[in-house]
């Protein structure tokens, strides 16, 4: 692809400049063209405040959810069901769903992130992070992406879904190459039959012998008295896999990222742990690692731009929460923020189902590394590697203690 020479007509999500620093590209654009336009890969329109973020996520009239893909990429073709049929028929629901395949898909997952439900994961959440602690704590340095922030949350979830924890190397490297790898689409193909198999085994398996895991408890459930659709269960299972680990590891991996290179912030939690819920609130809104699509469903003026049937909208939650209407000093991370409705979890009917276990092990994450390591730096920050795309956060922190 060509280097970007106007953002405001020729943006572009994957450009080196964005990925690691877009910050002052969304101010730019904010001050002179709050609605970017590209058509590189198709139309696209990038809208960077935070009242039109909201709006239109807001409006599922005229924007749709059925490809929330940032990267054009179409799942492949070969894996089968029972019967034969496209194994993601239903696509990615209730994420890459409209109403009503979205209501009640969203309903049946409800139940497993309650706060009631997600209270009783942070026993086993804090063991997760103090083994992992205990693996590197003693050597004065780590890489805190790859060694502690990418290994919590696949291991959550793996518990939630009921498969095996072996196998978390596996799910980090496959949900990498999906969200990672947007323009290897041989890589990302490959990845893709390689999660489906899996699952559709998992499938097969949990109806033989069912445990008291999610997916057992999809193959049980029954919608207006019928069992649900094995496409519908594998597209719910899949999402969960990519949307659980990826945004929440990048979220622990920013927010370890600003307090390697803000040692009063680091100070701030250990000696008042109890501002940690504010603190998590404020990097959340900070370093929103989310971007999710929406495709325009009939021709519509919004803000001005002309937006044709068949345009994606790239819903970019960080630029809304950086948006100096919406937030006091925005660029300024204050973990005692007071005032804080960002948007980091999405907006409109699909906010984030995953919110309450994504808080929590961002808390627990923190809570157990400051109590084993409570000063630390960045080793080298020209040796941080961040991913961008669909999902931002580090890939590869080295840290030093």
């Amino acid at each position: 692809m060509e280097p970007v020479k106007e953002w405001a007509t020729d943006f572009d999500v994957l450009d080196p400049g964005y990925v690691k620093d877009p910050f002052p590209i969304w101010a730019d654009l904010r001050s002179r063209c709050p609605i970017a336009h590209t058509d590189r890969r198709g139309s696209t329109w990038l809208p960077t405040r935070y009242e039109d973020v909201n709006a239109i996520a807001h409006d599922i009239e005229h924007f749709s959810s059925r490809d929330v893909g940032v990267i054009p990429f179409k799942p492949p073709e070969g894996a089968e069901l029972d019967g034969g049929d496209d194994p993601l028929t239903y696509g990615l629901p209730p994420i890459s769903a409209d109403p009503p395949l979205h209501t009640w898909t969203r309903r049946l997952i409800l139940p497993w992130f309650s706060h009631r439900r997600v209270a009783g994961y942070v026993p086993m959440t804090r063991s997760i992070c103090r083994a992992l602690l205990d693996r590197f704590a003693s050597t004065g340095h780590a890489d805190a992406a790859v060694d502690y922030a990418q290994q919590i949350p696949v291991r959550v979830i793996a518990h939630i879904l009921g498969v095996p924890e072996e196998m978390s190397d596996t799910f980090t490297g496959w949900v990498r190459d999906v969200l990672e790898f947007a323009e290897n689409p041989e890589r990302r193909s490959d990845t893709s039959d390689a999660f489906i198999e899996f699952f559709i085994n998992q499938l097969v398996l949990r109806k033989k012998e069912p445990g008291e895991d999610l997916i057992s408890s999809l193959l049980q459930a029954e919608v207006d008295g019928s069992p649900i659709d094995d496409s519908v269960i594998l597209g719910i299972v899949v999402l969960l896999l990519v949307a659980g680990v990826d945004t929440t590891w990048s979220s622990i991996g920013a927010a370890l990222w600003h307090l390697g290179g803000h040692p009063e912030d680091q100070r701030l939690l250990v000696e008042r742990p109890e501002i940690m819920p504010s603190a998590i609130e404020e990097l959340l809104r900070a370093y929103s690692p989310v971007t999710m699509a929406r495709e325009v469903a009939q021709d519509i003026e919004f803000a001005g731009c002309p937006m044709r049937a068949g345009d994606k909208v790239l819903l970019t939650f960080a630029a809304a929460n950086r948006d100096p209407e919406a937030f006091v000093e925005p660029d300024t991370v204050d973990l005692t923020r007071e005032h804080n409705r960002h948007i980091a979890f999405g907006a409109g009917i699909h906010r984030c189902a995953g919110s309450n276990l994504a808080r929590m092990e961002l808390q627990v994450a923190l809570e157990e590394w400051l109590k084993v390591i409570p000063e630390f730096r960045i080793t080298d920050p020209d040796q941080v590697k961040w991913a961008g795309g669909q999902v931002r956060g580090p890939r590869v922190l080295p840290v030093e203690f």
